[in-house]
């Protein structure tokens, strides 16, 4: 007898099932069946995959879900109660099925969402028509009835749905799986299935296809729930969950039939197939009288004449030839409205000065586009294809994908919700996976297996984002010795290799947006991520679906540049964004000298170098920078070079490719060059051309063995020997592989290339507005200052009397903002700028009287302690010393407490009050130490402004050899500093916390600091017996550890450098040599000074002597048992204090 399961989880139900979709049909037809469902749990996530897999094995896709059905309403959500979900199967019969079910399923996320995403009776009873339901497993709502004891209300439930499901429509689930409740609860349905004349059917829960696979299943829950495999507890009991054949469950239910035969019925009965073919774009509504295609063609020829008027295309039958082809492939392909769709929103984002980006992909290629204004970038000018975009012999959805500012891309998407209705708009879900080292470290927690020994075996995956664990086996030796030789590690390896892949958790993709003619859940389900609501479906299948789906992305250098255009604009009215011009030698040369640190594509080492050397001298350079400068190209690199400096030793086959690759020096490097020599060497037309570009990409070989031929069969008719065409259709196959999308890389140059120009001609407004982008990552932000002194720019300390809410210009420098001081926050930094306007600060009690009433202790304690206040001249301790008794006399005389002061605020910052501020009498008390001030500094900034912790350290750092952060990141990932090489690090401990291992022993984690950023090192619990106690946070050390890399979370990619700790000692006690002396000169001004200026010479112990010049009595006297290390910041504090006048420095 047949058999159909009816009862199955994919991986689509997330780190629980264990069914992987591309084996699966394969596995059906071994369990000699004909037809299978998919029923993952709550979600419709994995349903055209599925769907599509089925059917290229001639297998029946039925498609379903396990809902989960609340105990009360979907709306009910309080605990523990509304906890108590049930389960029901529900399979789609046909189109009105699978409405109803992305309806059920879309209103449990975005509704009924607690803990689990809920449907109940209610809704099932509304969206029923079209579905066939089963009861579920023990965990459904009539088996837990009968659990409990009440089968009044498991038959009560049974009624339920038979009647709103219909009597055809539900069936009652049997499973054998040999737990003690299932015997309990079949022998109750088959008595209910009796009475109630409801029928009954056979499923296995299946939730992995064959039964060894138990163990891989129960490890997945237990990465879920974060348990280990030897734990028990949770998971299902026994092997039984497998893809059963189809006479193993004629077997098991032999004495039920009819529930065997009823999986073939119900088979039988589900119909619904997928519509990949028709497109579903909305509809644009132009103005009347006009037709959408008369619209676009009125737009095009006005924008062509705008750009002709300007002087930014000539006006010839070139333009206009293209112009008239493109539309009539638009029309024909019916993407008029799709056109319309994107500039609509691309000109609303331009009208409200959200900044777009001039392009990207292979939309750039588009003339109409240009002309409508969605892209910046002139094809023809550029030699871009439009078939690179849409080809007329390959029917695809197109794919505009808009850079937008990225502070503002929100407006832009509200706004496209608003049009359309927001049951039409909704972001997109993408799925994070178990890739290889995720795996590997995910496993071996589950395993229970000690941090160090997976982490291990983590490092020795090559470090490239493409890797699987059989690539890694067969490229590190290493690796394979290990699998090899340790039994552990070889379990470990072979179960995150069977997990390898698999989804693991969802997200909302960054930047895909859909656009439906109908509501949504017409042709996707619906999910909820954080608040946001996305479909079920990813991005390629919502393509797939012929729904028209947009990436808006969020480019933070549009923002960069949009700040910085509007900064040089104010200063230099004269400045035109529209009319950069991109022949500029000093532009060209800043690339050229490797200082594009903070320039669009081009600020890696890496990118640097390659500019430093190709010296580009026009915008196709950057292109082919862009372009070349990626994991596959890289190897043409040396070549393109070497043709680049000796263009009359550069060899072409056929002097047609001299006409392709001139321009990249005989180096096929773009998409589009291969189009073209497809189409002059072989005659194909540029649609053909696209297709044979896709297979090469894809590396299809039975597809590239009939194109050859067709090649070089063209290639002969246009004069070409068949050896010469063969080699060219090698070179073409070579490099197709990695070749890039022009069009693509020319926006992107564009861009690259307005940062380049700002920064050369407007260097403060750039780097201003680059800080800004990069508020709260101190790396970059270091880095971005080292770049600002290196141009001669200073980055002034925090000030109350200067400093704007953010980074700003000042002078010829740039002022920290005091938003970015850790406790100020947006409203008080706009509220005391807005009272210093009536006039600035004249003395801290000026300060304090006039903005305590919005300022609290906690802000203006901050601003003290970063140093904002320091032009007042009072050392920081004593205004903090001062403060509250401050701010206690303040408040009363605000209130009117104090006789005679009633009404003195009410016009604080007039000059009649001027008699009756506030009056401080600061105590004697020494200034904080400079390294509690530098402390202080970098936890309210996350910088240091009066110096830094190893400034008087940098002799030590040099003679010991030590590295820096940046020179360790950079060693280990180009391979001049080897994985767990022995390093010297000289760092401020700012961060210890320790950690009891499973094996009751202590290890650490220490956050260390150096001039170039932090880093994270790790004490075992061996060494940091020997050395935990003598490490204090606070104190500098010089660390000797074995150097690796942390890979981040998300991905494979490279995140931060890892040290693990050998030994320590303390760097306390050096001195830097100096054989300068420090002069300080005392007039009657500033004698009450002095001894302030010597309280800060002794924060900055040294060799040098220390001598004081009298003026009055004109006497030098040299100051005892004081020397002092003489350096720029020690400078600059005395100079507060005395001033600059009156202190020098020369050798004795």
């Amino acid at each position: 007898m047949g058999f159909v399961h009816l009862h199955l989880h994919t991986e689509y139900s997330l780190l629980d099932g264990e069914c992987r979709i591309n084996s699966l049909p394969d596995a059906v037809k071994k369990a000699g069946q004909s037809a299978v469902a998919i029923t993952d749990h709550g979600a419709l996530y994995g349903i055209i995959d599925f769907y599509k897999a089925c059917k290229s094995a001639g297998i029946k896709p039925i498609i379903g879900c396990e809902v989960y059905v609340a105990p009360r309403t979907m709306n009910d959500k309080v605990y523990p109660i509304d906890t108590a979900y049930s389960h029901l199967i529900l399979l789609v019969k046909d189109k009105t099925g699978y409405e109803n079910l992305m309806n059920i399923v879309s209103k449990a996320f975005t509704q009924g969402f607690y803990q689990k995403p809920r449907t109940d009776k209610e809704t099932l009873e509304k969206y029923s028509e079209g579905l066939i339901a089963l009861s579920g497993c023990i965990s459904g709502l009539i088996p837990k009835c009968i659990i409990n004891g009440d089968v009044s209300l498991a038959r009560e439930n049974a009624l339920f749905f038979k009647r709103i499901f219909g009597k055809d429509n539900f069936y009652l689930e049997l499973q054998r799986h040999g737990i003690d409740k299932q015997a309990i609860v079949n022998e109750a349905l088959v008595t209910l299935s009796r009475e109630l004349d409801i029928p009954l059917v056979a499923t296995n829960d299946v939730h992995y296809v064959n039964q060894s696979d138990s163990t891989l299943q129960r490890l997945l829950m237990a990465i879920q729930i974060g348990k280990t495999l030897d734990e028990g507890g949770y998971g299902m009991e026994g092997d039984r969950f497998y893809l059963k054949s189809s006479t193993e469950m004629s077997s098991l239910f032999a004495d039920l039939p009819e529930a065997i035969s009823n999986t073939e019925k119900i088979a039988e009965r589900c119909n619904y197939d997928f519509d990949f073919e028709t497109m579903h774009l909305p509809a644009f509504i132009p103005p009347k009288p006009l037709t959408p295609y008369e619209y676009l063609k009125k737009l095009c020829y006005d924008g062509y004449a705008d750009k002709a008027k300007k002087g930014f295309v000539p006006d010839n039958d070139e333009y206009i030839n293209r112009l008239e082809y493109e539309l009539l492939i638009i029309k024909s392909m019916g993407f008029v409205d799709y056109y319309l769709i994107v500039w609509d929103f691309v000109a609303f984002a331009k009208k409200r000065s959200i900044p777009v980006g001039p392009g990207r992909g292979s939309g750039v290629g588009s003339l109409c586009a240009y002309f409508i204004g969605i892209t910046d970038v002139d094809p023809i000018k550029y030699g871009l294809l439009f078939e690179r975009f849409l080809n007329p012999e390959r029917v695809s959805m197109p794919d505009f994908d808009i850079d937008f500012c990225d502070e503002r891309r929100n407006e832009v998407i509200d706004y496209v919700s608003d049009k359309y209705g927001k049951a039409h708009v909704a972001q997109i879900v993408t799925f994070g996976t178990l890739a290889c080292r995720q795996a590997i470290r995910d496993t071996g927690r589950a395993l229970g297996m000690s941090y160090s020994a997976v982490d291990n075996i983590a490092k020795l995956i090559p470090r490239y984002i493409s890797v699987s664990l059989d690539s890694a086996l067969r490229e590190s030796k290493e690796l394979k010795n290990i699998y090899d030789n340790d039994i552990q590690a070889r379990r470990l390896i072979d179960f995150a290799k069977a997990l390898e892949g698999r989804p693991r958790n969802t997200s909302t993709h960054a930047t895909g947006v859909v656009i439906t003619d109908k509501p949504l859940t017409t042709y996707v389900p619906l999910a909820l991520n954080d608040s946001v609501t996305v479909t079920q479906f990813t991005m390629n299948t919502i393509a797939e679906l012929g729904l028209l789906k947009i990436d808006f992305l969020g480019l933070r250098f549009l923002t960069i540049l949009d700040n910085t255009q509007k900064a040089a604009k104010s200063k230099y009215p004269d400045f035109n964004p529209e009319k950069i011009p991109f022949d500029d030698t000093e532009t060209y040369n800043l690339f050229a000298s490797g200082n594009s640190l903070g320039l669009f594509q081009l600020e890696s080492d890496g990118m640097r170098n390659l500019l430093m050397r190709m010296k580009p001298a026009h915008l196709e350079d950057i292109t082919s920078a862009i372009s070349l400068y990626r994991p596959g190209p890289m190897q043409s690199i040396e070549r393109f070079l070497q043709n680049r400096k000796n263009p009359e030793k550069t060899e072409y086959l056929t002097p047609e490719l001299k006409e392709i690759l001139s321009t990249t020096h005989g180096c096929i490097i773009y998409q589009e060059q291969v189009m073209q020599i497809c189409r002059k060497l072989a005659g194909y037309s540029y649609g053909r051309a696209d297709i044979v570009r896709r297979a090469m990409s894809k590396k299809k070989v039975e597809a590239m063995a009939k194109e050859q031929l067709g090649f070089i069969e063209g290639a002969k008719e246009h004069g070409i020997s068949e050896d010469k065409a063969n080699q060219i259709f090698d070179l073409m196959y070579e490099f197709a592989k990695y070749a890039f999308n022009k069009s693509h890389a020319v926006a992107y140059a564009v861009v690259a290339y307005k940062t380049a120009y700002l920064k050369c001609h407007y260097p403060k407004e750039y780097m201003c507005s680059l800080l800004n982008s990069v508020s709260g990552d101190n790396f970059k932000i270091k880095e971005y200052i080292d770049d600002c002194a290196r141009m001669k720019i200073a980055i002034l300390p925090p000030d109350i009397n200067e400093s704007g809410e953010m980074f700003a210009i000042s002078g010829e420098n740039l002022r920290f903002g005091l938003v970015a001081v850790k406790n100020v926050g947006w409203l008080f930094a706009q509220k005391l700028i807005a009272e210093r306007q009536h006039r600035k600060f004249s003395s801290v009690e000026d300060f304090l009287t006039r903005i305590h009433s919005f300022g609290n202790t906690r802000m203006i304690e901050a601003l003290i302690l970063c140093g904002a206040l320091d032009s007042f001249g009072v050392f920081r301790s004593r205004l903090i010393a001062e403060l509250d008794s401050a701010l206690d006399i303040l408040s009363k005389q605000r209130s009117g407490n104090v006789e005679g002061q009633v009404g003195l605020f009410d016009n604080a910052d007039s000059e009649k009050n001027e008699n009756t501020m506030l009056k401080l009498d600061f105590r004697n008390i020494n200034e904080y130490p400079l390294l509690e001030r530098l402390s202080q500094e970098k936890a309210l900034t996350g910088l240091y402004f009066s110096g830094h912790p190893l400034d008087k350290y940098q002799k030590l750092i040099k003679s010991c050899g030590a590295y820096t952060t940046k020179q360790l990141l950079n060693g280990l990932t180009n391979g001049k500093i080897k994985e767990k090489q022995q390093v010297s690090f000289v760092a401020l401990v700012t961060k210890k916390r320790t950690k009891i291992t499973k094996s009751n022993t202590i290890m650490a984690f220490i956050t260390a600091e150096d001039l170039d950023g932090e880093t994270e090192i790790i004490l075992f619990p061996t060494v940091y017996e020997e050395y935990g106690g003598k490490i204090t946070e606070g104190e500098i050390y010089i660390f000797e550890c074995e150097a690796t890399l942390k890979e981040s979370f998300n991905d494979e990619t490279v995140d931060e450098v890892k040290l693990l700790m050998k030994k320590v000692k303390s760097a306390d006690g050096w001195e830097q040599d100096s054989d300068l002396a420090l002069y300080l000169k005392i007039t009657v001004k500033n004698l009450t000074r002095l001894d302030d200026a010597l309280a800060i010479i002794k924060e900055h112990p040294g060799k040098s002597r220390v001598c004081v010049y009298f003026e009055k009595e004109k006497k030098l006297r040299e100051v005892k048992d004081l020397k002092c290390n003489i350096d720029d910041k020690l400078f600059s504090q005395l100079k507060l204090i005395l001033g600059e006048a009156n202190i020098a420095s020369k050798k004795i």
